[in-house]
């Protein structure tokens, strides 16, 4: 976590503990001035702050609650980018990319994503990595898997968990997705070609030598869990697709994340980035983190990516 980081959550929490502390401070007034006769000074206690204060904590738990409700609040997000390097007048090369499902034994939105993704007709779909929170998770993952590869060709890479953590389970075996362990394809959909290369957490040192083999004229796609290669590989890669940030998973309206686990920490907190020719699109996830923390989201909803590539020509 970055110092920057570590100072917004150090003022963050300062605030809600002062809130609640002047909040508790005005209910015992209250209580004292009612049963006891024992009026305070409004000297000490100005109205303003006393009502302040009670708005603040009421909001505050409203906010809590509505924590646990965000993660099942499904958020679908549209992106069309442009390119030379598609046939002229060929149909666009729709993607559906998704990030961090984060599994645990009780599935969320394991069960009703695959309708979604079916119903945008995706000619490829794409994970950058973050599986499960547990392996009591890998059935749900499993099972959610099984249903995605029956919908369109899925490309799967793994993420920091699933290197960490889970090296030593089958997260994909069985389910008909392709993992991309450091490898690149190429495909050919709606007539035209393309390449997409995925590497896990723990080998993007393989990065440079997997797009020195792809063609400059062919359109590219990476997957890669982190987005911070970015800036290394800009001009290399048509698009990078990654996760990982969350969208801060908990983040502050009009302000976004608080943390993002990012060495860049903001600056590509989620959504879509130009750096230099190649877009990076820097998806929310679909999970929340794991251990134990809380499963909470705020005012960074799970998202799903729907990306549609068009010809310039």
């Amino acid at each position: 976590m970055s110092k920057a980081a570590e100072y917004r959550i150090i003022i963050f929490l300062s605030v809600i503990i002062i809130v609640y502390i002047l909040a508790f401070a005005t209910i015992i007034r209250l209580f004292l001035n009612k049963f006891f006769s024992f009026p305070l000074s409004d000297q000490v206690w100005k109205k303003w702050l006393r009502q302040a204060s009670l708005i603040a904590a009421f909001l505050g738990l409203i906010c809590f609650v509505y924590g646990f409700i965000e993660p099942y609040w499904m958020s679908i997000s549209y992106i069309k980018l442009a390119t030379s390097k598609l046939s002229k007048n060929s149909k666009p090369l729709k993607i559906v990319h998704f990030s961090d499902l984060h599994s645990d034994p009780k599935p969320r939105l394991e069960t009703t994503l695959p309708e979604l993704i079916a119903k945008e007709h995706p000619d490829i779909i794409v994970f950058t990595g973050d599986t499960l929170n547990s392996p009591e998770g890998l059935e749900v993952a499993k099972n959610f898997f099984s249903k995605l590869s029956k919908i369109a060709p899925t490309y799967v890479v793994k993420g920091n968990w699933d290197s960490w953590f889970w090296y030593n389970l089958d997260l994909f075996g069985e389910t008909g997705v392709k993992e991309l362990k450091s490898t690149s394809e190429k495909l050919s959909i709606n007539g035209y070609n393309f390449w997409i290369t995925g590497v896990p957490v723990g080998q993007a040192n393989q990065i440079p030598k997997l797009l020195n083999q792809i063609p400059k004229d062919e359109f590219s796609i990476l997957l890669y869990h982190y987005p911070d290669e970015i800036e290394d590989l800009a001009g290399q890669i048509d698009l990078y697709c990654a996760g990982h940030t969350h969208g801060g998973q908990i983040a502050m309206p009009f302000y976004g994340a608080l943390i993002t686990y990012s060495k860049f920490d903001k600056k590509y907190e989620s959504g879509l980035y130009k750096v230099k020719d190649t877009w990076l699109y820097v998806n929310r996830g679909i999970g929340m983190e794991g251990g134990n923390t809380p499963r909470v989201r705020f005012c960074a909803r799970p998202e799903l990516t729907i990306i549609e590539i068009y010809s310039t020509k």
